[in-house]
């Protein structure tokens, strides 16, 4: 029996992998790891009304701005002037910056973070919301578009085990973050005491709360306090709550998505305290 000949060997084309300890160049998409070509300092934005929103508040420093022709078209029709270097692209160069799935309408910037405020200014809001551990960037960023809309002064928060606030959650808030600001604190038990000492009402939301939120005797300032989906509060932070409260539903699903309770909740505070809306900076 003859023997079949060797194949010859394939030409291989050079792996396009960067070498190890190789920085990924600004643009260049690196395996795995979507935004990893950005510092950790830079806040990035896509989407219309995420976009749109940054360049119209004047808090916020856009450092870059990619836009597609039809984008920058549309920026001009709505007077949107921005004031930051503007590169019009082609959508495949935004693409291949973002995830698979990212929606980005042909808009995209670079920015910095906006500040945060000091506990002591969150304090000095009417509606106050806290997150204890809620680490979705999709739930979170529902919940701060929901929190602008009812006019929220702050979003408490600890550093640790929380989403940052760019890329997803910004599109998920679609512009809201320019108008409730994130207040970071290290401990979140002990901000809850600090709020309590201010004159801050704290209301936790529990399943298992003594009353509906309905009916829970509600003033300003107020702060509602969330935890994650399935684990709800932790213990000390229920413990640290003046009062807990729950949300009770009338159909035959009687529990909800955390981003869908923040804004029931919030909409129940509002109309419960009036409709003052303290910014943080007064």
């Amino acid at each position: 029996m003859n023997e079949r000949p060797p194949r010859a060997p394939k030409n291989r084309t050079p792996s396009r992998r960067p070498a190890r300890g190789h920085a990924p160049s600004r643009g260049e998409r690196p395996a795995g790891r979507p935004f990893g070509a950005w510092p950790d300092d830079v806040a990035i934005l896509y989407g219309w009304h995420s976009v749109a929103e940054a360049l119209r508040n004047p808090r916020r420093r856009v450092r870059r701005l990619m836009v597609t022709e039809n984008a920058a078209k549309r920026l001009a029709e709505e007077g949107i002037t921005p004031t930051c270097p503007v590169e019009v692209v082609r959508p495949g160069e935004i693409d291949r910056l973002l995830e698979p799935d990212a929606v980005h309408q042909g808009m995209l910037a670079e920015a910095d973070p906006l500040p945060s405020p000091s506990l002591k200014q969150a304090a000095r809001s009417d509606l106050i919301l806290v997150l204890d551990q809620i680490t979705d960037p999709h739930n979170v960023g529902a919940i701060v578009r929901s929190a602008a809309a009812l006019a929220v002064g702050a979003i408490v928060t600890t550093a640790r085990h929380s989403p940052a606030a760019t890329g997803v959650l910004a599109k998920a808030a679609s512009g809201g973050l320019e108008h409730v600001p994130f207040c970071f604190v290290p401990n979140l038990a002990r901000a809850l005491d600090e709020l309590k000492a201010s004159g801050v009402q704290v209301v936790g939301l529990d399943s298992e709360g003594p009353a509906d939120l309905v009916d829970t005797p509600l003033q300003a300032p107020l702060a509602l306090v969330l935890g994650a989906e399935g684990k709800g509060l932790r213990q000390l932070t229920r413990q640290t709550c003046d009062t807990l409260a729950r949300i009770d539903l009338p159909g035959r699903i009687v529990s909800l998505n955390v981003s869908n309770a923040a804004v029931l909740a919030l909409h129940i505070a509002r109309r419960a305290i009036g409709h003052a809306g303290t910014p943080t900076s007064s």
